[in-house]
Parts: structure tokens; sequence; C-alpha cells
């Protein structure tokens, strides 16, 4: 019985160390006082951002972080504590944990990780202010387009210019 339970531990922690090890950015937050109608609307959130949201013993989850150098997180895991893993967004975790955290004050942010550095509280607000990639991929592509713009507006001004010129 007990190396059957010792198995099972071995295994959920594993688990968490490879979903640690996937996740581009990783949130840590306390959940304790929401409703079971508030967080089923957290998790439809997540579930629609892409981001995997779990709740595991602090102790196993220590145990992972420990295998993988995270020590910094330990600290952390203290009451009950929800994991977010954001494997296609780095910051989809912090964005949907803090604007759900803005109108439901018992949801609190304590930690992130986003490529192997961990952040307090604070720095995952800041985090959640970064749009998603796609986001910055068309703000990108928009900064391209705009001089591409006016360089083609004043070609076609130039040749409708010596086009006149021509006719008078």
């Amino acid at each position: 019985m007990i190396n059957k339970n010792r198995q099972l531990k071995e295994a959920k922690v594993a688990e968490i160390r490879e979903k640690l090890e996937k996740a581009q950015g990783v949130v840590f937050s306390q959940y304790q006082g929401l409703t079971v109608e508030e967080d089923t609307e957290l998790r439809k959130k997540l579930r629609e951002a892409g981001v995997e949201y779990k709740v595991y013993k602090n102790t196993l989850t220590t145990l992972a972080a420990k295998e993988l150098g995270l020590d910094g997180v330990v600290s952390y895991l203290e009451g009950p504590v929800s994991v977010a893993f954001g494997y296609e967004d780095a910051t989809a975790p912090a964005r949907v944990l803090n604007d759900f955290a803005k109108t439901h004050k018992k949801l609190e942010l304590k930690a992130g990780i986003v490529d192997g550095t961990i952040y307090n509280s604070e720095e995952v607000a800041k985090l959640a202010s970064i749009p998603s990639r796609e986001v910055l991929i068309a703000q990108l592509l928009g900064s391209f387009k705009a001089p591409l713009s006016n360089l083609a507006y004043l070609l076609n001004a130039i040749k409708e210019k010596k086009e006149s010129a021509e006719q008078a």
C-alpha cells in the first residue's frame, strides 16, 4: 500500500515537472474564497486562452520545482495554490488571471515563471500588460506597412504631377 502511494506521488511529481518544463509561462495564484460559479467562469476563460489550470499539492509542486532548479518559487507555495500553464503564449496565464482578479478580489496572484525566471505578484501583473504574440506581430507588421503606404502615396503623387505637367 505504501509503495503504491509513493509510486502515485512520484508519477504526479513527474507530471508537474513535465508541465513546468513545457510551459512558456506559469502563474501561481491563491483561489481560496472563489465560489463554484466564479471558479467555473475562470476555468472557462483560461481554457479559451489556451491555458491549462490545475491544483496540485504544494509538496508535490515543490519537489517538481526543486528538480528543475526553481527553488525560488517554493516560498510562494503556501496555502491553497493553483497553477496556470501557458504553452503557446507565455503571458496568457498572467493576462487572464490578472483580468479576473480585478473583478474577483478573492483571487490573488502569487508568482509566475517565464523562461525560467521567477517573478513576484507585482511583476506578474506587469507581465499581464504585455500583449499576446499575435497582437505584437500585428503591431510590428502595421509599423512596417505605414512607411510603405506613405512611399507608395508619394510615388503616385509624383507620377500624377509628371502626367499633368506633360498634358499641359
